[in-house]
C-alpha cells in the first residue's frame, strides 16, 4: 500500500470533459489533472484567438468552472455570455466573460499557461488544468473521399465520414501535460467529440508517446449518442477504433448501460443522432458497463455523480 494519492488525468475538451471533472473532483485521495485541447476555433473562442493570436480558451474555461471548489459568483460569471439584440457580434457581444478574463490575464502575464494557473488559483480549482499545447493551432480533417477540411468548427458540418484528423505544422506539447501522463495511475479519455475534443490532444506527438509509455490504465468513456457530421452510425467499437487508429492506447471502454426512453430516442433521431450500440462481445480491451446517464428536458446527459461512482469502481480495480 502507498499513502500517495491516485493520479488521474482526464484528456479531452468541451462540456463532456467538464462533466467528468465535476464528478471526479470530489473523490478522496486523488490528484486530478485535466489536459485540455486548445484547437477550438468557433464562437467567442475563435474570435479572440484570431484577434489576439492566443490559444483557444473556451474548453479550459469550461473545465475551470467544473473544477472550482464551490459554485461562487465569480465562477458563475465566468460562463456569462454578453448578448447583442442585433446579433452583430461586435465588440464584446457574443463573448464569454471568462474568455475575456483569460485573454486579459494572458496579455498581462505574457503567458497563456500562467494565466490559466492564476485564474485557477482565484477559483480555487481542485487539481491542475493544463493546455495540451500553448501554440495557436488549427485542426484539419481528411475525409473518406480525400477532401481536407480546416478548422474544428467546420469539421462536423461536412456530410462526409472522417478518416483522420491532423495538424499541418509541428506541434509541441506542454511539458506539464507530458509529465502528468507519464506519472498517472488512471487516464480517462472523454467524454466528448472523439475527433474534435479528444484526438486534438492525442495527435500531438509528445502526448501520443507519453500515452504509449505510461504505466497508467487508459480508459475511454464513450459517448451515449452519435454526433451528426462526426460519428454518424458509429458503434462503441468504431469510437475506440478511431482512438486506436490515431495512436491512443485503450485498455478499457466505459459504456452507458442505462435504458434511454423511446420518446427521447425518437427526438434525437429527428436530429440524425442515434444511441451508440455495442456490436460485439469480443474485444481486445475491457468493456465496463455502468449507469452513467440522466435525462433532463428530453436530453441525454452524463450525470456527474454516476461518473464519480464509475471512476471509483475503476480505481478499486
Amino acid at each position: 500500500m502507498t499513502d500517495r494519492p491516485c493520479n488521474i488525468v482526464i484528456i479531452g475538451g468541451g462540456h463532456g470533459q467538464a462533466t467528468i471533472c465535476r464528478g471526479v473532483k470530489n473523490l478522496n485521495d486523488i490528484h486530478l489533472t485535466a489536459v485540455v485541447t486548445v484547437a477550438d476555433d468557433g464562437g467567442s473562442t475563435g474570435r479572440l484567438r484570431r484577434q489576439f493570436h492566443i490559444p483557444a480558451m473556451g474548453d479550459i474555461r469550461n473545465v475551470m468552472i467544473a473544477l472550482a471548489e464551490s459554485e461562487t459568483m465569480l465562477g458563475n460569471l465566468m460562463d456569462y455570455r454578453f448578448e447583442d439584440p442585433t446579433g452583430d457580434e461586435t465588440d464584446i457581444s457574443g463573448h464569454n466573460l471568462g474568455n475575456l478574463i483569460l485573454t486579459a490575464m494572458t496579455q498581462q502575464s505574457g503567458s497563456f499557461l500562467e494565466a490559466v494557473r492564476t485564474i485557477g488559483k482565484v477559483l480555487r480549482v481542485k487539481g491542475d488544468i493544463i493546455p495540451a499545447t500553448t501554440q495557436v493551432i488549427s485542426l484539419y480533417a481528411r475525409m473518406n473521399d480525400g477532401v481536407i477540411v480546416k478548422g474544428e468548427a467546420n469539421i462536423p458540418n461536412m456530410e462526409n465520414h472522417i478518416r483522420e484528423v491532423f495538424y499541418d505544422c509541428e506541434v509541441k506539447a506542454t511539458p506539464e501535460a507530458v509529465s502528468a501522463i507519464l506519472n498517472a495511475d488512471l487516464i480517462i479519455y472523454g467524454i466528448g467529440s472523439v475527433y474534435t475534443s479528444i484526438l486534438p490532444n492525442v495527435i500531438i506527438p509528445e502526448i501520443k508517446d507519453a500515452l504509449n509509455q505510461t504505466h497508467a490504465r487508459r480508459v475511454y468513456f464513450c459517448n451515449a449518442m452519435t454526433q451528426p457530421g462526426e460519428t454518424d452510425g458509429y458503434s462503441v467499437e468504431d469510437h475506440v477504433q478511431a482512438l486506436l487508429d490515431h495512436g491512443a492506447p485503450v485498455d478499457a471502454a466505459v459504456v452507458a448501460g442505462d435504458v434511454i426512453p423511446p420518446k427521447i430516442l425518437d427526438r434525437y433521431k429527428e436530429q440524425n443522432s442515434t444511441n451508440v450500440p455495442l456490436r460485439s462481445q469480443q474485444h481486445s480491451y475491457q468493456i465496463v458497463r455502468r449507469e452513467l446517464l440522466c435525462f433532463d428536458h428530453d436530453l441525454v446527459r452524463h450525470d456527474p455523480l454516476k461518473i464519480q461512482q464509475a471512476v471509483e469502481f475503476l480505481m478499486e480495480r
